[in-house]
């Protein structure tokens, strides 16, 4: 869709161009008529070169202001892709002594071990594994500590 918006604002850029060369085109065959008539008729046909002139000004910004619009539009609905960070769903086994011990298990007994034992909300943990232990140990808020088995 924004290619098509794209395309749609490069023809109306390619529109503004023909119209001011065709302006400049008429503006061109009033001059070189007015140079071929006699003096007295060169005046009227330089006011009219001049209003011509005006004219061709008007239509080009008019087409300018029309593809600038175009442009805009086309840059506000144009749709931005942005890199979205994806929830990757992970897995983390800890092997030790012909054992497997998921983390997810480990860290929800660390703290169903710290509800059972502290009256505050958790609102920060911090685990340790040490399988040579055969524990893991926890920091629970920057200062609470405690142990669970694994």
């Amino acid at each position: 869709m924004a290619i098509k918006k794209a395309k749609d604002v490069i023809d109306v850029k390619i529109d503004a161009a023909a119209v001011v060369k065709e302006a400049e085109k008429k503006v061109e065959k009033k001059a070189e008529k007015a140079a071929e008539k006699p003096a007295a008729e060169k005046k009227v046909a330089e006011k009219k070169v001049a209003a011509a002139e005006k004219k061709v000004a008007t239509a080009a910004k008019k087409a300018v202001k029309k593809a600038e619009s175009a442009v805009a539009a086309v840059a506000k609905k144009a749709p931005v892709k942005k890199a979205a960070a994806k929830d990757v769903k992970a897995d983390v086994v800890l092997q030790f002594a012909g054992k497997e011990i998921e983390m997810k298990d480990i860290l929800e007994a660390a703290k169903k071990d710290f509800a059972a034992n502290n009256k505050a909300e958790l609102k920060s943990i911090k685990l340790y594994v040490k399988p040579e232990d055969g524990a893991a140990y926890y920091v629970a808020n920057g200062d609470i500590t405690g142990k669970v088995n694994l």
